[in-house]
């Protein structure tokens, strides 16, 4: 799977300054697939200077032509579409079926997306007796994680670009080989050199080399929230420009006269996607007390058709979660859910028995879940679904927005407005209204402890500008 032994540096490959390196392991059979460079503050340095240099070209750049660009990225990522998929299966674990149409297809549409926004967004606008410019931040410091790694690099590589800025990526390190990719892609695309600089590494050394930077206009973070904080406070202290993307606890509640059958379903699935392994998973499923029962037993026999496998086979739905330090933290919390008096109705902390190899969570349903509890307050990032009840509607906003994340959530009802009313009233940067299909130009981003910010479409591209105003 290894790609370049280097990383992309003002339009080049080349070897850490320190010479380290990391491994990449495959997640389903524990072995080594890969090993990128162990960047360190002095390859930070020498990618942030470039950007810096390259700036005021880009910066001054037509619009259309930054669109052309991007364009070319887009096709560039297209071409790339199989390896794409192939290589974030194999680093990542994610199963096949759905590296192909989440890991690489949606990262692709992004893309696509930007070079139309490029082109036509008002860049200048006029205002009473002013004129309003849009001017682009300048140089872009994009720390981004494991769990979604191409299509968190273009949610931010993309806007930042069609902004006019330049940057310098910090992918995680265990889903590095997908960003030299991606690299790739840049580089075919004829980005000018020093545009966009790749830098691997670990976090406390690439990433803080990164993210104090004081060549480093903006900092673009999605991860923990732990991490957000510090990011956050650094940021502040240098009053630089922050985006944060950060956890979640999403309620999923259904109304009593939702379809109750297609409601639990899709929301099982939506919980399983990826491993358990997305920020904006709706973790927390809330249900009427009359029908409480029965959702259980309808979210038990969804979870049971969630087989582990090989994530290479096409036809394996879950596959292992990144690695043996997150298996563990997922099983530490199904053990906690059960000691705190949850009831596990599909799956456990035990091992499955197949596959025996490779970092897998069975997946889990809990049951008898209440507010207090640490599994319905914290994010778990696995497999695992809590089914709380709830007595009427107002019970469930209050029971939903019981948390100190705020990143997405769905709500079901027999008819749209009926959910909407309830959608109005969470606090929460997006909901899906009876199964709302997602919308890649629609502002994602999070209230309270999910983060500051909103990535995608044309608000993810004003996270990238400043403004300007001129009076005559």
């Amino acid at each position: 799977m290894q790609a370049h032994n280097g990383m992309y540096i003002d339009g080049d490959w080349r070897p850490a300054a320190g010479g380290g390196t990391i491994e990449v392991v495959n997640p389903a059979t524990e072995e080594v697939i890969g090993a990128v460079p162990a960047g360190a503050a002095e390859d930070v340095d020498a990618a942030v200077a470039a950007a810096r240099a390259a700036l005021p070209g880009w910066a001054a750049t037509e619009p259309a032509e930054r669109a052309a660009r991007i364009g070319a990225l887009r096709d560039a990522l297209a071409a790339r579409r199989e390896t794409i998929a192939a290589t974030v299966t194999a680093e990542l674990g994610a199963p096949l079926s759905f590296s192909r149409a989440v890991h690489a297809d949606l990262p692709i549409t992004v893309a696509g997306t930007y070079a139309e926004l490029a082109a036509g967004h008002p860049f200048e606008e006029k205002l009473g007796t002013s004129r309003v410019l849009h001017e682009p931040v300048g140089v872009v410091g994009a720390i981004t994680p494991w769990n979604y790694p191409l299509h968190q690099i273009v949610a931010k590589a993309a806007p930042a670009l069609a902004a006019g800025c330049t940057m310098v990526l910090k992918p995680a390190e265990d889903t590095p080989l997908v960003a030299q990719l991606f690299a790739e892609a840049v580089h075919e695309a004829g980005l000018p050199a020093g545009v966009f600089n790749l830098v691997t590494g670990l976090g406390p050394a690439a990433g803080q080399a990164l993210a104090e930077h004081e060549g480093v206009d903006m900092v673009s973070f999605t991860g923990s929230t732990a991490v957000g904080r510090r990011i956050g406070a650094v940021a502040g202290g240098a009053v630089k420009r922050v985006a944060l993307e950060l956890g979640g606890k999403s309620a999923n509640i259904v109304l009593p006269g939702a379809d109750l059958v297609k409601a639990v379903k899709i929301g099982v699935g939506n919980v399983m996607a990826n491993s358990g392994q997305t920020c904006s998973a709706w973790t927390r499923m809330l249900v009427h007390a009359d029908r409480y029962d029965e959702a259980v037993e309808i979210a038990a026999a969804a979870a049971a058709k969630y087989v582990p496998g090989d994530p290479a086979d096409p036809a394996t739905r879950l596959g292992p979660v990144v690695s043996a330090r997150q298996r563990e933290r997922v099983t530490g919390y199904i053990r906690t859910g059960i000691a705190e008096g949850a009831e596990p109705v599909a799956g456990g902390p035990d091992a499955p028995e197949e596959p025996r190899r490779g970092y897998y969570v069975r997946p889990t349903v809990f049951a008898g879940v209440t507010p207090e509890m640490t599994i319905a307050q914290e994010e778990i990032f696995g497999p695992v679904l809590c089914v709380m009840r709830y007595e009427d509607t107002e019970d469930a906003i209050r029971i939903a927005n019981d948390s100190a994340y705020g990143l997405a959530g769905a709500v079901w009802a027999g008819d749209d407005e009926e959910a909407v009313a309830v959608a109005r009233r969470l606090q929460t940067g997006q909901v899906d209204v009876n199964g709302g299909r997602f919308n890649p130009l629609a502002p994602f981003g999070g209230y309270k402890q999910s983060g500051v910010g909103r990535e995608l479409g044309p608000h993810g591209l004003s996270e990238y500008l400043q403004t300007k105003s001129l009076q005559f």
